[in-house]
């Protein structure tokens, strides 16, 4: 085992200079969800180069890639998201998450044989509020797999993943336009109902339970100040710390939006465009050995309910990937403070010194939690005896 660990080590090392080619390659060319067209190339190229068995467009999703190596009967999944957020570029890093999962599954390549693994890289498509890993999971591109793990950057390192459940609702509402000035009694207002709905949101929150977020944007309201909107749309995320916390938020924000029709006599429509993110179960004995290695690396750890270490509390898509593989879902700090994700400075501390060594931290760390799963027997047989639950 200490030879495989230091093969693992060395191959990122050796390759550090690819890694963070590619990470600035993507992080120079943001593409949003489901438009990840480049970012899957380059990925699924930086696999075949090395000798992987590549499908690009998996599963008839033209943005996702899978590439394989290995036949053992260990099989782990490292996860690699590249989209990045819309007017933001890469501001939540998915750069440094594609880069360092490809890192951690060279890394593991090189030592499949001698510990019998299965090792793929997946390329998962629109994270940010697309749900891709839903739709992987769905048909099937985790169902022999016994662990599935990726690092997400962070202002701090924070070792435990701790996302909401979130559901993703869409809310139109149509009127009926008039002249403003002349016939304003024959309108029936469609802006007026969100302003109705966000009054009542606001409200709600006093009584919402500390583990609940709500929040959204109007998209469109109307087209002219001197017509009355007769279409009005918004986009808005119900936040819960379990799915049922979650679902139970979501029918009393509906009734919210509903108040907005009824009070200005619109018609009312709700999409969910993607199915729910669920909340993250962390297999413990995995998030054990990615702690040890992370801090032979010199990372150090933080609370992840305070400060710069809340970012472990946003949503993901590989929550539903947790609910039925063995997973682990760490965050790495680039250095950040104060900027935080989502914010345009944050997409440029993404592609510094810092976060280049994290980057290559990250996926040295998740290779070495894998090799030190794999050569303890009693963790190894609980992974392969439980497989996708």
């Amino acid at each position: 085992m200490s030879a495989a660990r230091d093969r693992a080590t060395e191959v990122v090392a050796s390759r550090g200079d690819e890694l963070v080619a590619l990470s600035h390659r993507l992080h120079a060319a943001p593409e949003v969800a489901w438009e990840e067209h480049r970012a899957a190339a380059w990925v699924g190229e930086a696999m075949a180069a090395a000798g992987f068995a590549v499908d690009a467009s998996y599963l008839a999703l033209p943005t996702a890639v899978r590439a394989r190596w290995g036949t053992g009967p260990l099989h782990v999944v490292l996860c690699a998201e590249y989209d990045a957020l819309p007017g933001l570029g890469h501001a939540c890093g998915h750069n440094i998450i594609a880069a360092s999962s490809v890192g951690a599954a060279l890394a593991l390549a090189a030592v499949a044989d001698d510990l019998g693994l299965t090792v793929t890289l997946l390329g998962t498509p629109a994270e940010e509020g697309g749900g891709g890993k839903i739709l992987l999971l769905e048909r099937g591109a985790f169902a022999d797999a016994h662990l599935a793990l990726m690092a997400h950057p962070g202002p701090v390192d924070v070792a435990r993943a701790r996302p909401y459940a979130v559901s993703h609702l869409d809310v139109s509402y149509e009127g009926r336009a008039a002249h403003a000035a002349a016939y304003p009694e024959e309108g029936l207002n469609a802006a007026d109902a969100f302003i109705v709905a966000q009054v009542a949101i606001g409200l709600l929150r006093q009584q919402l339970p500390g583990g609940a977020r709500v929040h959204g944007l109007v998209t469109r309201s109307g087209e002219a100040p001197n017509a009355i909107p007769q279409r009005s749309e918004g986009r808005w995320y119900v936040r819960g710390d379990t799915t049922a916390v979650m679902e139970s938020v979501r029918e009393r924000v509906l009734r919210c939006f509903e108040a907005g029709a009824l009070a200005t006599g619109c018609t009312m429509a709700v999409d969910e465009p993607t199915a729910p993110y669920a909340e993250f179960r962390t297999d413990e004995d995995l998030l054990a050995l990615y702690v040890r290695n992370a801090q032979r690396l010199g990372r150090s750890f933080v609370d992840g309910d305070v400060g710069p270490g809340r970012m472990s509390r946003a949503s993901t898509d590989m929550g539903n990937v947790s609910q039925v593989v063995a997973a682990i879902h760490p965050y790495v700090g680039v250095g950040s403070g104060p900027v935080v994700n989502h914010q345009r400075e944050f997409a440029a501390a993404c592609v510094t010194p810092t976060a280049d060594a994290a980057l290559l931290d990250a996926a040295t760390a998740l290779a070495l939690t894998v090799v030190d799963a794999a050569g303890e027997p009693a963790l190894r047989a609980r992974l392969e005896s439980a497989g996708a639950r």
